[in-house]
């Protein structure tokens, strides 16, 4: 299976963590600042890629509050046929909590180069760094509230 995973462990509690994946403003801070999401099962999000010009879509998946956030994932005008997924799930540590992304289902996006989308994700994974930024904004107690 095709998949590109990161993970980061944070110096604190899964419940601080989770602070900023439990709604859009949080989700702003990290993921992309465009970002319009209905925080439920079921609903719907959109927001442009870190290129300033691909849309990403899908619905929420799976949401477990201080474990778990799961949303189909498609690259609109890419010629996917099909959604793949971002998973982001908390574990947690002796001494925080262990984040852990992962970008899986490509190879039901109905494309033939499969591979070469997994590649890219690979080097965007390594050049955006967004766990490095959620780990940052839990770091530095900045909620904002």
């Amino acid at each position: 299976m095709l998949q590109v995973t990161r993970s980061i462990e944070i110096n604190a509690p899964p419940s601080a963590v989770w602070h900023w994946m439990a709604s859009q403003e949080t989700l702003r801070r990290w993921i992309s600042s465009d970002i319009e999401i209905d925080m439920r099962v079921g609903g719907v999000y959109r927001f442009v890629g870190p290129d300033g010009k691909t849309g990403i879509s899908g619905k929420v998946l799976e949401l477990d509050p201080e474990k778990s956030l799961v949303l189909s994932w498609l690259e609109e005008e890419s010629g996917w046929a099909n959604p793949a997924r971002l998973v982001i799930r908390l574990s947690p540590t002796a001494s925080g909590t262990r984040v852990t992304l992962v970008h899986d289902g490509f190879e039901g996006i109905g494309v033939p180069n499969v591979t070469e989308w997994a590649q890219d994700y690979e080097r965007g994974a390594d050049a955006h760094r967004i766990l490095e930024k959620l780990a940052c904004l839990v770091s530095a107690g900045d909620d904002q509230r």
